[in-house]
C-alpha cells in the first residue's frame, strides 16, 4: 500500500527551498520527518516513553549523526563503521538540545529521544542549520507535550549582506557566522563567531534570523494540521501543594534573603543555606517528610531563588556582595610551567584556568573527517573540566559534551586573532582548576596570555565575560561576571568575547519570553565594559606577545622548493631527508602546494645551527649560477683531465674545472696548478655548446701572458666531402673481401 505523504515547502526567497515531508518513513516512531534542502536530506524521529521516569528532570537525549554513505564515502578506521560522534556532531546536538529542553513542561520526566540523521549530503548545504527545524517538526507531529514550535537558522554576513543558511563557500567570505534558535515570539539561543563586530550589528543579525525562523515555525504548524495534529498525551503530573509551598516560603524567604545579603563566599553561603533547609525540614514530622517527599526541597529551592532574585532587583546586590556591574578580583601569571612552549594562569574570583600552548608542524594539525566536511585545523583548543574543580569526586567518563562545547566557544573566540602567516600548528589546552562561574571565559583569557607567552604574534588580545539577566517583567538587572548560582537563577546567561575593537564570539541562552532588543543591546554594551576591564588586567600581565618562542620551544622556518627537486630532497625511500633530520636534530615536514606547484618544507627544531644546516642544504639544491658571474669554489677531487670544484656558497653543487681552463699556459698535470682543498675564483660560462656540460674557467680571470698565441680551433670537417663523408679512404689500400677468400 502506497503511504500518504504530507509535504510543506519553505521558500527562502532566493530560489532555495526547504521541504518538510512526513508519512513515508519511520512510522512507528512517535513522530518522523524528512527535511530536504537541495540534495541534503535529514531524517528525524522522536520517541517518548508514556511512563514517567523516577527522576526530577527531563531525561532528554538529542542525537545527531552524519552517515558517511550520505556523501558516498567509507568511514575511516579498521572496522569501516560509524563509531562515536565527532566533535562537530556533538556541537550540533548541543545547539538543538539548548533550544528544545526549556519548552517541555517542567513536570514532564518521561525519557525522550530525538534522533537526527544525515542521509544524503549536498556540498552546497550545511546540514547543522536544519537540525533544529527537523527536531521541532517531529515533536509537532507527535502527541508529546511541548510549548511552541521553534527553529534554528544560520545567519552570515557576506559582503555587507545577511544570508540565511549560507553554503560553506559563502561562509568563508563572511565576517559574521551565527546560529539562532527561536520560537515565533522569542529568541532563545544564540551562538557564533564574528570579525570584531559591534553590539548593534550583532543584534541586527539576530533580528534578521528571527524573521526567517517565524516562517519556518508557521510551516511546521501547517504540516501538523494537514497530517492531523494529535491530542497532547496525558501524563502523571508532579504533585503540588500550595499550602506547603506557602508555609516553606514564609519560613525560608527572609532567612535566605539575609544570607544572600551578607555577600559571603560560595562555601559559606552553601553551608548557611543548608542549615536553613535542615531547620525547616526538622520542623516536619517523619510522617510528613515521608508524605511530602521531594516537595520540601523543591519549595525551599524556589523560596531561595526568589529571595536572591529580589535582592538583586530591589537593592542591586548579589550573592557575593558585588553590585551588578562589578567584576570579581583578578590575578594573572604567565610562564608558570617551565617546560611548556607557553603557559598562563587566569584567576577571577573562585574560577581558575591554567592554559598551555604547544607548537608543532602541519603534521600535528587536527584532522576533521565528517561526511559533510573534510579539512584540518592548524589552531585548536581543548578544554578539560575535572571534578575536583568544583570540589566533587565523580567517575571520569571521557570528554563530555559540555567540555566539547565550551572548548569550541573559546577556540572560536581566539582563532580569528591567530595571524594567517603563523608557521606553526598551535594547540591550546585549558585545565579548569576551580570553577564558580564561566570557566569558558576564563579559558579565553588564559588562552590569550599563554599564546602571547609562547611567542604567537596575536593580532590583538581577546578577553571574555559571562553575563546574566534577572527580570520580573517590570524591572530588570544585567549582571556582569556571573557566579555559578546566578547562572541557574537568572533569566538569561550569555558569554561574550572580543578585542578592544569588537566581538569575536558569543553564546547565549535566553530563558525569558519576549526579551526586547533594547535590553539585549544594553546587556551587550555592559558586557563590553566588563570585557575591557578584564582585557586591561591581561595586558598589565603581558602587554605584547613575546618577540620569539622560548629557548626550549621549537623554531619553525618554512621554505619552498620547486616540485622537480622534491624527489632529490627526500631521496630513495626517504633516505636523504631522514639522514638530514638525524644530522641536524630537526623535524622536517614536506608537503606539496597544489596551487603554486611547489614543495613546502617545514623545518622545526630547537637548535638554530641545525635549522641553518637544513636551510643551507635547500638553498644549495636551489642554487643556479648565473652566466658571466664569478664564484668562489673549493677543490674537492683531483682528476687527470681537471679538478672537481664545489661552490662555496652552495655546498653540494659541483662542477668540473677542465685542465684546459686552469691556466693560459699548457698544463700537463692538474696538480701543477691546483691541489685538494684549494679555494679559488672561477667564471661561469653556462653550458658549453660542444660538450653540453657546464663550463667554468680559472684562466678567464687571469691576464693573458705576453706573446700568447691561441691554438687554432680544430677543424672537425677536414678530410670530409661536401656530404660530410670521409674521403681519405681513396688513398688507402682497398679493403679485402674476407668472404671471397
Amino acid at each position: 500500500m502506497i503511504p500518504k505523504v504530507f509535504r510543506e515547502v519553505i521558500d527562502l526567497g532566493d530560489g532555495r527551498t526547504i521541504s518538510l515531508e512526513t508519512g513515508k518513513l519511520a512510522k512507528q516512531a512517535h513522530g518522523s520527518v524528512v527535511v530536504q534542502m537541495g540534495k541534503a536530506m535529514l531524517l528525524c524521529t522522536v520517541v517518548s516513553n508514556y511512563k514517567q521516569s523516577d527522576v526530577d528532570f527531563l531525561p532528554l537525549t538529542v542525537d545527531y549523526r552524519e552517515k558517511f554513505a550520505a556523501a558516498g564515502r567509507y568511514p575511516g578506521g579498521f572496522f569501516k563503521r560509524e563509531a562515536r560522534p565527532s566533535d562537530g556532531e556533538v556541537l550540533t546536538m548541543r545547539l538543538v538540545d539548548r533550544v528544545l529542553r526549556p519548552l517541555f513542561p517542567k513536570d514532564y520526566h518521561a525519557e525522550t529521544q530525538i534522533m537526527i540523521q544525515l542521509m544524503s549530503h549536498d556540498e552546497n548545504v550545511m546540514p547543522d542549520a536544519l537540525a533544529g527545524l527537523a527536531a521541532s517538526t517531529v515533536i509537532q507531529l507527535s502527541d508529546i507535550p511541548f510549548e511552541t514550535p521553534i527553529s534554528e537558522v544560520r545567519v552570515a554576513r557576506v559582503n555587507g549582506e545577511f544570508v540565511i543558511n549560507p553554503n560553506r563557500a559563502q561562509l568563508a567570505d563572511a565576517d559574521l557566522d551565527m546560529m539562532i534558535g527561536a520560537s515565533a515570539d522569542s529568541v532563545m539561543m544564540v551562538e557564533g563567531e564574528m570579525d570584531e563586530v559591534s553590539e548593534e550589528e550583532m543584534a541586527d543579525a539576530i533580528k534578521f534570523a528571527h524573521e526567517a525562523i517565524k516562517i519556518q515555525c508557521a510551516a511546521q504548524v501547517r504540516l501538523a494540521e494537514a497530517f492531523g495534529k494529535k491530542e497532547t498525551r496525558e501524563y502523571d503530573a508532579e504533585r503540588e501543594d500550595e499550602e506547603l509551598a506557602k508555609k516553606i516560603h514564609d519560613a525560608a524567604y527572609q532567612k535566605c534573603y539575609d544570607i544572600a545579603k551578607k555577600g559571603t563566599s560560595k562555601s559559606e553561603r552553601s553551608l548557611a543555606f543548608s542549615e536553613v533547609k535542615e531547620e525547616i525540614t526538622a520542623s516536619f514530622s517523619e510522617e510528613e517528610i515521608e508524605d511530602y517527599g521531594k516537595l520540601i526541597g523543591k519549595y525551599f529551592n524556589k523560596a531561595q531563588k526568589n529571595a536572591v532574585r529580589e535582592l538583586t532587583l530591589a537593592e542591586g546586590l548579589r550573592l557575593d556582595g558585588r553590585k551588578t556591574t562589578d567584576i570579581r578580583p583578578i590575578w594573572c601569571e604567565v610562564d608558570y610551567l617551565p617546560s611548556t612552549h607557553g603557559s598562563s594562569i587566569f584567576t577571577r574570583g573562585e574560577t581558575q584556568a591554567l592554559a598551555t600552548v604547544t607548537l608543532g608542524t602541519s603534521r600535528e594539525a587536527n584532522q576533521i573527517d565528517m561526511p559533510s566536511y573534510e579539512g584540518e585545523e592548524t589552531f585548536y583548543l581543548h578544554y578539560n573540566f575535572p571534578p575536583f574543580c568544583t570540589g566533587e569526586a565523580r567517575p571520569l567518563r571521557g570528554t563530555s559534551r559540555r567540555e566539547v562545547g565550551h572548548g569550541n566557544l573559546a577556540q572560536r573566540a581566539l582563532k580569528g586573532m591567530i595571524p594567517s602567516d603563523c608557521p606553526y600548528t598551535v594547540r591550546v589546552v585549558s585545565e579548569v582548576l576551580e570553577s564558580n562561574g564561566s570557566s569558558s571565559m576564563a579559558t579565553v583569557c588564559s588562552g590569550t596570555m599563554a599564546l602571547m607567552d609562547a611567542g604567537v604574534q596575536l593580532k590583538k588580545p581577546v578577553s571574555g565575560i559571562a553575563m546574566g539577566l534577572i527580570s520580573d517583567g517590570d524591572r530588570y538587572a544585567v549582571l556582569s561576571d556571573i557566579l555559578g548560582d546566578e547562572d541557574h537563577l537568572g533569566d538569561m546567561d550569555f558569554k561574550v568575547t572580543g578585542t578592544a575593537d569588537g566581538i569575536t564570539a558569543c553564546q547565549m541562552d535566553i530563558k525569558v519570553k519576549g526579551l526586547s532588543y533594547e535590553i539585549l543591546v544594553n546587556a551587550l554594551k555592559q558586557a563590553r565594559e566588563g570585557r575591557l576591564h578584564i582585557l586591561e588586567k591581561l595586558t598589565d600581565t603581558i602587554a605584547q606577545p613575546s618577540e620569539d618562542v622560548k629557548a626550549h620551544a621549537p623554531k619553525m622556518i618554512t621554505k619552498r622548493i620547486p616540485n622537480e627537486l622534491i624527489g632529490a630532497f627526500i631521496g630513495p625511500g626517504g633516505k636523504h631527508i631522514q639522514e638530514l633530520q638525524k644530522e641536524t636534530e630537526t623535524t622536517i615536514v614536506l608537503t606539496e602546494d597544489p596551487v603554486t606547484e611547489e614543495g613546502i618544507v617545514e623545518i622545526l627544531g630547537t637548535s638554530p645551527t641545525g635549522i641553518e644546516k637544513v636551510i643551507a642544504r635547500i638553498e644549495s639544491m636551489m642554487f643556479k649560477p648565473e652566466k658571466g658571474s664569478v664564484y668562489e669554489v673549493k677543490v674537492i677531487k683531483m682528476l687527470d683531465f681537471g679538478a672537481v670544484v664545489e661552490y662555496i656558497e652552495a655546498p653540494g653543487n659541483e662542477v668540473l674545472l677542465h685542465v684546459s681552463e686552469l691556466a693560459w699556459e699548457r698544463t700537463d698535470n692538474v696538480s701543477d696548478v691546483v691541489k685538494m682543498g684549494d679555494i679559488l675564483d672561477v667564471k661561469y660560462f653556462g653550458l658549453d655548446p660542444r660538450t653540453r656540460k657546464e663550463k667554468v674557467s680559472r684562466k678567464a680571470l687571469l691576464p693573458k701572458p705576453e706573446g700568447y698565441v691561441a691554438r687554432p680551433p680544430r677543424d672537425n670537417n677536414k678530410g670530409r666531402d661536401n656530404r660530410g663523408r670521409d674521403n681519405r679512404r681513396d688513398d688507402r689500400k682497398p679493403r679485402e673481401n674476407k668472404k671471397e677468400e
